[in-house]
């Protein structure tokens, strides 16, 4: 693994709680990670730690195998050959696109810098640009810019803190799949900061879910939505809700029993003595739930949301339990109409019933 963090601490002065709490993963070379989570959860402190801003009060962190960062040791930001991207930018107004890019390489021969600089621009798409300033690009434009000089210098690895949380909902996505493909194409190692799941989604090879200065998981976008190691990351990923359920035996298979029906043939579900009584907590994502006019169950619209292709609705159960549905948008219902809807559940995953 390249990048390693092992019950990684970090504190602030004068704060009793920790910052970053016993973080521990592993990069390897090539891929991205990406660290998400609400504002404050310390995915950003966490990353300052990793480029050398922060100390380490305890744990470590490796960088090719070398420790940079532990309570005994703390190698200078400038000596990690790590690169970072911004999120303002942090371009230089009075200076055209290739000097911008040239800036960290700029006591190399000018051959040399001449070529890199022509080099990294064609990974970003930028090559026409070369003379512009950055004024006369676009939000866009300007990011790809500072990606460009954030990989010219040859980082072993490169840091993205929110880098696309200036630019427009419509342009994030499709960005971060841009920016995956040069990441990619220039073999870059990289970590990523973003609260935005699509981003997130996009653009991660492995993503780290963070609350409170804890890395709750660590693992591809599949695996966190169909199967979260905690309820935080559970509520945090997708749309969703916690359905009370009961975990019961028939005829040497478990079988969930919910407001909805039964639940069976879920091979990864826990046994029933799992839980006392076999009384658990269901997550029920949105598209778990299927409209379906013919079926016995039968729920109320409280809310919808309108995304193009489908509607969110919301909906309560005639014993009060809510759930949400993705509906095709040509269902459109009323609010307070009635509908039929049934469970069509392929990753069953159950926690320890709250309340």
């Amino acid at each position: 693994m390249f990048l390693q963090l092992s019950q990684l601490q970090v504190h602030y002065p004068g704060n009793n709680n920790a910052a970053v709490r016993d973080v521990s993963f592993s990069l390897r070379a090539g891929d991205i990670g990406v660290l998400i989570g609400p504002s404050g959860c310390g995915k950003t402190t966490l990353l300052r730690a990793v480029a050398g801003l922060e100390a380490a009060s305890g744990g470590l962190i490796k960088l090719g195998g070398h420790t940079v960062s532990s309570g005994k040791t703390h190698v200078p930001a400038e000596k990690r050959r790590i690169g970072m991207v911004f999120q303002d930018y942090a371009l230089f107004p009075h200076l055209d696109v290739g000097h911008n890019v040239a800036f960290g390489i700029h006591d190399w021969p000018r051959g040399q810098r001449d070529a890199r600089v022509a080099e990294v621009l064609e990974w970003v798409g930028l090559s026409e640009t070369q003379t512009r300033f950055p004024h006369e690009l676009s939000g866009g434009q300007q990011q790809r810019v500072a990606l460009a000089r954030a990989l010219a210098p040859q980082p072993q690895l490169l840091l993205l803190d929110e880098p696309f949380s200036n630019l427009d909902v419509d342009l994030r996505e499709r960005l971060a799949h841009e920016v995956r493909g040069i990441l990619k194409a220039a073999g870059a190692t990289a970590l990523f900061v973003t609260h935005d799941q699509l981003e997130a989604f996009a653009i991660g090879d492995m993503i780290g879910v963070m609350h409170e200065g804890a890395l709750h998981q660590w693992d591809d976008a599949y695996s966190l939505y169909h199967r979260p190691a905690t309820r935080f990351v559970a509520e945090f990923i997708g749309h969703g809700v916690f359905a009370p359920a009961t975990l019961v035996a028939v005829d040497g298979q478990t079988v969930v029993q919910t407001a909805l029906g039964e639940l069976s043939n879920i091979a990864e579900c826990p046994l029933p003595s799992a839980y006392a009584s076999g009384e658990c907590d269901v997550l029920l994502r949105a598209d778990d739930i299927v409209h379906d006019d013919e079926a016995p169950v039968k729920a109320e619209i409280l809310r919808k949301a309108f995304r193009g292709s489908e509607f969110l609705y919301t909906l309560r159960l005639a014993g009060g339990q809510i759930v949400q549905a993705h509906v095709p948008s040509h269902h459109d219902h009323r609010l307070g109409e009635w509908i039929g809807i049934r469970a069509e559940v392929d990753h069953v995953v159950t926690f320890k019933r709250e309340g």
